[in-house]
């Protein structure tokens, strides 16, 4: 942060919350030497057709400056001719005396723009990818430790029937995996622009090939291959640049990881509240400048801050998506330069913080048994009534009888802030016949989880872990000790 221009406003999502990862995708480093990637790729491509006098010193002469980009050069002759892309080709060319000539021969500003945004999101899906799997793992090796201690369970955020601390923690991942399910199809779907020219017709290399749309064709194959991309994965039509839905796609994607990060925290927020389970908190940090005792859930705070924004974005693509007038128009431009990136900047942020706090949860085991052994008696109403059913009982009048019996045990809680009597009052009513060990010994916390930890390791056995040995190489170097 030393070089930091302190006197001008910096965008925290690169000063504070990103990776140098995904920071770097989005530099003007990895966008210019793609667009140089792309004019190298398309003078080889032209060469290869026979039909275009392209020679091979001047393709080397290229390839040898893809990298050291003359920004000086670029920047003051776009200051004149208002215009980027005609700008590089002009600074490419002083570099290239010989090859000057030849540079984007036939192409339209959308080859590089667009071909090269749709190469940099590739990659960065593919990072989001490496982070998603990394909290997928983090998790599941929570939820595998966890999986057999009973907890509260809430609807409507109200006392319900106990689950597990693991099971949980199944909820979180299954919205990850079903986001992973989600990202890999948006990855196997992604398309080249190609070139296409002013309106998507191949009309310049139409003409530079003498009318031979063989070879035309030929050329798109070739610079597809180039990067990866089979012939098919070219748009077969276009107007000037790709689809625009394509960018609604894709940060619609981003948004549903941002969706489900944010369940994740709130649910952590909402357990913090109550002591039982807990973000890392350092041993040197401050949760309040003014109450010193605090325990803030900043991360996971940060983590729903975030996610909102990621949520937002994704409307900018579908409105500029809507208005993309038949084969061009420029309205694009500028909102594309910040959504796209800052969309992805967003949730690489959000699910590096999702990974440390997943790698840190603290779970306090005490706190969690305490709470559910007091609304236990409520919970374990039912197994009672069968038990005293067994014993001779009437079903109907029992039901009456315990109804009552919670009832007024709830009052007692509510009004005066006396302990949960539920069990002994149930013991005292000769109706139950049962003895107050009798009924300790059905509330045993273990019993009335039903499958959850079943479940929990069905789920990890059967669907996690296998996703996980397929990705294997992909997360090993994961590090959740980043400074968050």
């Amino acid at each position: 942060m030393a070089n930091v221009d302190r006197s001008i406003y910096q965008t925290p999502l690169t000063g504070r919350y990103a990776s140098k990862e995904m920071k770097h995708l989005f530099s003007d480093d990895v966008k210019f030497s793609y667009w140089r990637k792309l004019w190298v790729a398309l003078a080889e491509a032209e060469q290869a057709t026979g039909l275009v006098d392209i020679s091979d010193e001047q393709i080397d002469e290229m390839r040898a400056h893809i990298y050291d980009i003359n920004y000086d050069v670029a920047e003051a002759r776009e200051k004149e001719v208002r215009h980027d892309v005609m700008a590089h080709v002009y600074a490419y060319g002083e570099q290239c005396p010989k090859a000057k000539g030849i540079i984007h021969l036939g192409a339209t500003s959308c080859y590089v723009t667009d071909n090269t945004d749709i190469l940099i999101y590739t990659d960065a899906l593919c990072l989001v990818r490496k982070r998603l799997l990394g909290v997928i793992k983090l998790l599941a090796d929570f939820a595998d430790k966890y999986k057999d201690m009973p907890c509260l369970g809430y609807t409507h955020y109200q006392p319900a029937s106990p689950v597990t601390v693991g099971k949980r923690a199944t909820l979180w991942i299954q919205n990850f995996m079903e986001n992973l399910d989600d990202l890999e199809y948006r990855l196997g779907a992604m398309k080249m622009l190609g070139c296409r020219g002013a309106t998507g017709t191949q009309e310049t290399f139409m003409e530079l090939m003498g009318g031979d749309f063989v070879a035309a064709n030929s050329v798109e194959e070739y610079i597809a291959d180039q990067f990866e991309f089979d012939f098919d994965e070219v748009y077969p039509v276009s107007g000037q640049t790709y689809p625009r839905n394509l960018d609604e796609k894709i940060l619609h994607l981003l948004s549903e990881i941002a969706t489900s990060a944010y369940k994740m925290a709130n649910d952590i927020r909402l357990m913090q509240h109550d002591k039982e389970v807990e973000e890392p908190f350092g041993k040197n940090q401050i949760g309040s400048s003014a109450m010193a005792y605090k325990r803030n859930p900043m991360r996971c705070e940060r983590i729903c801050s975030l996610a909102r924004h990621v949520q937002t974005l994704s409307m900018d693509a579908t409105q500029t998506a809507s208005v993309q007038w038949l084969e061009r128009t420029l309205d694009d431009s500028a909102n594309r330069r910040i959504c796209m990136p800052e969309a992805f900047l967003g949730i690489d942020a959000i699910l590096i913080i999702c990974g440390n706090v997943a790698d840190g949860l603290v779970v306090n085991d005490k706190v969690i048994h305490k709470h559910l052994m007091e609304e236990l008696p409520f919970m374990a109403t039912e197994p009672i009534l069968m038990e005293a059913v067994k014993k001779g009982g009437n079903r109907q009048e029992l039901h009456e009888r315990i109804r009552k019996h919670s009832m007024e045990a709830s009052e007692q809680i509510k009004k005066f802030g006396k302990p949960n009597d539920l069990v002994d009052r149930i013991a005292n009513d000769p109706a139950f016949g049962m003895s107050k060990e009798e009924i300790l010994k059905i509330l045993d916390p273990s019993k009335l989880t039903g499958r959850a930890a079943a479940q929990t390791k069905a789920y990890l056995e059967d669907t996690v872990y296998p996703t996980l040995r397929f990705y294997d190489e992909d997360f090993d170097d994961i590090d959740t000790n980043v400074e968050v």
